[in-house]
């Protein structure tokens, strides 16, 4: 487990600076944070982590429990993410860059102690399994469409640009 988060960590760290290191390629923009937004934070957890499916699916893929503890501990990332962030923002009325960062780290280590967890369990009910796919699906489409089509909400919003995607880009010139 503790590899897995050391990882995912890291590969999630560097793609915080991946976009404009390929000079704002549209394929690097589906993995890698575009901007600001709280979905582009999000992102870099969840990039790494779906990469990290290559190899947890090869250990544990068959395992009864493997599609649940995936799709829950993606659905942890999108959940308590923007729930740390707002709450803390909540009280401090700013940002605080050593807390973002810290929450990040949090993030991953709850999303993979929930993966290790579901895989540790004895079989849940098959039901459970296909709803999970149905989730993967889910999650994963919106994953690859956001930041080329984001939704017009408060998390798909660059706080700096008060644009959405890629156009809440900084570096973005104006059309």
């Amino acid at each position: 487990m503790w590899i897995s988060i050391f990882i995912i960590s890291v590969v999630g760290t560097l793609l915080h600076f991946l976009y404009d290191f390929s000079h704002h390629n549209k394929y690097v923009a589906l993995v890698a944070a575009v901007n600001e937004s709280t979905w582009e934070h999000i992102k870099l957890a969840l990039t790494p982590t779906l990469l990290w499916s290559l190899y947890d699916g090869f250990i544990y893929g068959t395992s009864d429990n493997y599609f649940i503890a995936k799709a829950l501990s993606l659905l942890s990332i999108i959940i308590v993410m923007p729930t740390i962030f707002y709450t803390y923002t909540k009280f401090t009325k700013k940002n605080i860059l050593a807390i973002d960062i810290l929450s990040f780290y949090v993030v991953i280590i709850v999303a993979q102690s929930i993966f290790y967890y579901i895989i540790g369990l004895d079989s849940l009910d098959f039901i459970y399994n296909y709803l999970s796919i149905i989730l993967l699906f889910i999650i994963f489409g919106i994953y690859m469409t956001s930041t080329l089509l984001p939704f017009k909400n408060f998390m798909f919003k660059d706080p700096i640009s008060k644009k959405y995607g890629i156009k809440g880009h900084t570096d973005t010139k104006k059309e």
